[in-house]
């Protein structure tokens, strides 16, 4: 399956039942489209199995409820919604993605409470989200902005509107030659990739940033138990800039992402070491497991 996400086979999840792709529509005067009422989960099934589709679907809700837009289903029917995707599409390796957000209805001002909130789970075949990073390292430029604080926005939330400079920052990065680029927060200190955690190695000990207002990952919490059952030192903290010159590895975690290698940010150079190796393939034989 290929080309244009709209015009494809296939069945996608839409407000309770399944609807053939090409009929998974939306008014334009959706309220999401226009004020950024929307929240959404990335997911990877692998051998017919979402990895930790429960603590996706639970974020999923609880990224509604910050947005104060409670979405109408539970945990449960969200998980079955999931599996139904994936069978109806006959996928068993796949990126599924769950969405909600406010759509057309009475209001059409900032405020949308008249507003029913939707909601549609998608799957597709997605490979490598670096191509062929995973053995020689991706290259990051460093964003010209900055993620914002959680007095801003609910930094917690999967929101999108969370991902405008997201996509803004990638645009400038791929323009460069780079595959992404990397944020510092609104403080200075380095935060996160466009839609990946970030980590970094120093003599045999890991630092990665405190997610006081980025997006404390799934996968980023799976990696950083995987390193912990290996003995190795996690340090959760704020790093400084000019840190950067002093790490020997870095690496990038996400559920597309899932553990990229990364060998340039900027001027900053990294070499895909031992430890960023061992943890890819750890990372990748419990998924499969």
């Amino acid at each position: 399956m290929a080309g244009s996400y709209d015009d494809r086979d296939g069945m996608i999840w839409m407000d309770g039942k399944l609807v053939p792709w090409r009929d998974a529509n939306v008014h334009i005067l959706t309220h999401a489209l226009h004020y950024a009422s929307s929240v959404f989960e990335g997911e990877r099934a692998y051998n017919g199995v979402i990895f930790k589709s429960r603590a996706h679907s639970e974020r999923l809700r609880a990224s509604g409820e910050a947005l104060d837009m409670p979405i109408p289903y539970t945990v449960d029917e969200i998980e079955a919604a999931k599996i139904e995707v994936l069978k109806a599409n006959g996928l068993t390796d796949a990126y599924v993605r769950a969405v909600a957000w406010r759509g057309a209805g009475e209001d059409m001002g900032v405020s949308s409470a008249k507003n029913p909130v939707r909601m549609a789970v998608a799957a597709w075949g997605w490979g490598a989200y670096y191509g062929d990073a995973k053995m020689k390292g991706a290259k990051l430029d460093i964003a010209k902005w900055k993620r914002p604080s959680p007095e801003t926005i609910p930094t917690h939330a999967k929101a999108a509107g969370l991902y405008m400079i997201c996509t803004m920052s990638k645009h400038a990065a791929e323009a460069k030659g780079y595959s992404d680029a990397m944020f510092f927060d609104y403080r200075g200190y380095v935060a996160e990739a466009t839609g990946a955690n970030i980590f970094f190695v120093k003599d045999g000990e890991v630092h990665t940033p405190l997610p006081d207002c980025i997006l404390n990952g799934i996968t980023r919490q799976t990696v950083i138990g995987l390193l912990k059952d290996k003995q190795i030192k996690v340090h959760e903290r704020h790093i400084e800039p000019g840190e950067l010159e002093g790490f020997q590895q870095c690496w990038l975690t996400g559920t597309a992402a899932e553990v990229t290698p990364v060998g340039e940010i900027g001027s900053y150079n990294f070499e895909v070491g031992a430890l960023t190796r061992d943890i890819a393939e750890t990372y990748e034989t419990l998924v499969r497991a």
